[in-house]
């Protein structure tokens, strides 16, 4: 095999790969300190095959990309067999139905993400100095395997703009979908990112704040080894909770949450409102270098406001305090617009193994990718910033 050839093999598990190799691809930064991204590290990817979180039963059967070149591993990618679209929320279900109508197959597909997680990373996981080479590599190895096996498609969702950008001009249709971020203007304080804000959106935050630490307890924030065994038991009661009422079943298994103690604690921020010492809602949020990810968030009592709080305005408070530029409240959910998070845009990438299917969605995701935008150039219209001043004209 010559220096330049690049060898794809799909995993069915991380092992396989090895923790120091996926690491070197997928957060490179990661020995000088926080991942950017901690999604796509080896601990919290394996948590979940460890956990059966993903793999047999799930719809989420591990198929992970290495891309060798030589006897160095330079790029990987999550690849999971999909036999469902649940977990993904950039949502498919319209092109699976139209399929399956015209006499296709459209499960089991392929997808690569980090499952049950809208949060934007790089999907394509390159050695510093790979990342062109690496990703050309990883797609073609990815739409092989499906083309290989008569798979109906393959999808990449919420990866970075660049790799949109990358990803169309290598044939893949891109498609953008919506969220609502908070982005640090370099605020201080809290008090100064409220006095950015027009006075009913100020004092409709102030007001709020209000009515949740009126619940009769405490609000605390507990990351590393201040979170204890017995704060997960609490939260895997809030998340049954909100899994059953949202998803039908929970995504994530207990055995995920006790992993997360033994080897995420670092990376978690959980936010927990006690009464008489008991937790009774709590939020689950994943640190980045820069940005505060929010992931989960349930509940035993029901009080006004204490989800905004604990969500959404501890979140600021947190990600202010520790200089990070952006907070990420996951999925969905214009009402975050008042609370000072804007619409920002997420991508996708798609392939599809039939001409004319691949012809058809790429007609709706133009008239999808107009609509998203012009959503986002309106919603932001109506943010909750103070509008600067028009000077009169004389």
């Amino acid at each position: 095999m010559s220096d330049d050839k690049i060898e794809i093999t799909a995993h069915v598990s991380l092992s396989e790969i090895g923790q120091a190799d996926w690491d070197a691809c997928a957060c490179p930064e990661g020995a000088e300190g926080r991942p950017i991204d901690p999604f796509t590290t080896y601990r919290v990817l394996s948590a979940m095959e460890a956990s059966g979180s993903v793999g047999p039963g799930s719809g989420w059967q591990p198929r992970y990309l290495s891309a060798r070149r030589g006897d160095e591993v330079i790029a990987v990618a999550p690849l999971y067999a999909k036999g469902h679209s649940q977990g993904e929320y950039i949502f498919d279900h319209n092109w699976a139905h139209a399929w399956e109508r015209a006499g296709g197959r459209y499960y089991p597909k392929l997808q690569i993400a980090v499952p049950f997680t809208p949060a934007t990373g790089r999907r394509f996981l390159t050695r510093p100095g790979h990342e062109v080479d690496g990703m050309a590599a990883l797609v073609q190895g990815a739409v092989q395997i499906a083309s290989d096996n008569q798979l109906s498609s393959l999808h990449i969702t919420f990866c970075t703009e660049a790799e949109s950008l990358a990803g169309a001009e290598m044939g893949l249709l891109p498609r953008i979908g919506q969220q609502f971020h908070w982005l640090n203007d370099g605020y201080p304080d809290f008090e100064t990112f409220l006095a950015a804000l027009s006075s009913r959106k100020r004092k409709n935050i102030r007001k709020e704040r209000a009515q949740a630490q009126a619940f009769g307890g405490q609000i605390v924030r507990l990351t590393g080894d201040q979170i204890e065994p017995e704060h997960w038991d609490a939260f895997w009661e809030f998340y049954q909770d909100t899994g059953a009422r949202k998803w039908g079943q929970p995504y994530l298994t207990r055995r995920f949450f006790d992993i997360a103690q033994e080897t995420l604690r670092d990376d978690i921020l959980l936010v927990l409102a006690l009464r008489d010492g008991v937790p009774v809602a709590g939020a689950l949020n994943m640190i980045g270098r820069d940005t505060l990810y929010g992931r989960y968030w349930g509940c035993t009592e029901h009080h006004p406001c204490l989800h905004f709080e604990i969500c959404y305005y501890q979140a600021i408070d947190y990600a202010i305090a520790n200089g990070f530029s952006r907070v990420e409240a996951g999925a969905q959910g214009e009402h975050k617009l008042a609370r000072g998070y804007l619409p920002v845009a997420t991508h996708s990438l798609h392939w599809l193994a039939d001409e004319g299917f691949r012809g058809a969605v790429a007609d709706y995701l133009r008239a999808e990718t107009e609509a998203v935008d012009h959503d986002i150039e309106v919603l932001t219209d109506y943010g909750p910033f103070k509008r600067p001043k028009v000077e009169e004209q004389e």
